[in-house]
């Protein structure tokens, strides 16, 4: 314990204690052991939780100056901060949606950035998080535009990812509690190469990229999607700040399976979320 200070007031003396906070050897070794465990858990994050289809398709990105500057990034950022989704559910959209089973992409930024909603997929959150407005308003849209669809009361979207949706943002982690933290450090750059593997896929027939708001569509934009062979489905994002200038009423969930109907034969069961389908 410091010294006791003193501060004294005409005759009045009063007497301020400061308690210090020790640092014991087992709290900093438990945390040295943390920080060891998160930058090997970072270096080794593709090899341990990329899905196998991904890991091959992207395997060049890996070496690039711009991700290994993002690894290092990522594993400073880990050791002074928490960081968004959990470390294994960076890469969750690609074990749940395998680069051959893309039927269509819905495009965010970055990952929500307060405790238990994150887990690597746009736009969902895990129970028993309640429902963001955003994803409140997609589910509106999906109950007019699919009749059987009806709106659960999670924000779960695994069973979707399942049956062929790509829920991708283009920023894959966040420090919490501070939105775009880390946007333009180097995940745009990791995101457009999924994106265009997607569109390399040989022999494939097209994809629906769902683009809400301005960021996602300027992403469709660089990356020149061929609209001949893709559909690009644009509107206001699905916020409630916007929704209601252009997100309801888009139709896009019965245009999606349309195109996909009349081009490839296979549809996306959006029941699949209400049902618990896996």
């Amino acid at each position: 314990m410091q010294p006791a200070s003193r501060s004294v007031t005409g005759k009045a003396t009063t007497v301020v204690t400061r308690k210090r906070i020790a640092t014991t050897p087992v709290l900093a070794r438990d945390t040295k052991r943390r920080r060891v465990e998160w930058t090997h858990a970072l270096e080794t994050l593709e090899q341990d939780t990329l899905g196998e289809s991904w890991r091959k398709a992207l395997q060049i990105e890996f070496s690039k100056p711009y991700f290994r500057k993002l690894k290092d990034f990522l594993i400073s950022e880990h050791k002074s901060h928490l960081v968004y989704p959990p470390i294994r559910d960076i890469y969750s959209w690609s074990r749940l949606t395998p680069l051959e089973s893309v039927k269509a992409v819905v495009l965010g930024q970055d990952p929500y950035h307060n405790t238990g909603q994150a887990h690597g997929l746009s736009f969902s959150v895990l129970p028993p998080t309640k429902l963001p407005g955003s994803l409140k308003n997609i589910y509106k849209q999906l109950s007019i535009d699919v009749p059987t669809f009806k709106p659960p009361s999670i924000g779960d979207l695994t069973p979707l990812a399942r049956a062929g949706v790509l829920w991708l943002n283009t920023c894959l982690t966040v420090r919490a509690h501070t939105p775009n933290s880390h946007s333009k450090r180097g995940w745009e750059s990791f995101t457009d190469a999924v994106i265009k593997a997607v569109l390399d896929r040989e022999g494939d027939k097209g994809v629906v990229f769902f683009a809400w708001g301005l960021p996602a569509q300027k992403t469709c934009e660089r990356l020149g999607i061929d609209e001949d062979k893709h559909l690009v489905l644009r509107s206001a994002h699905p916020s409630p700040l916007s929704a209601h200038r252009g997100f309801l009423g888009n139709g896009h969930f019965r245009k999606a399976n349309e195109w996909l109907r009349e081009t490839n034969g296979s549809e996306i069961d959006w029941t699949a979320l209400c049902l618990g389908k896996t």
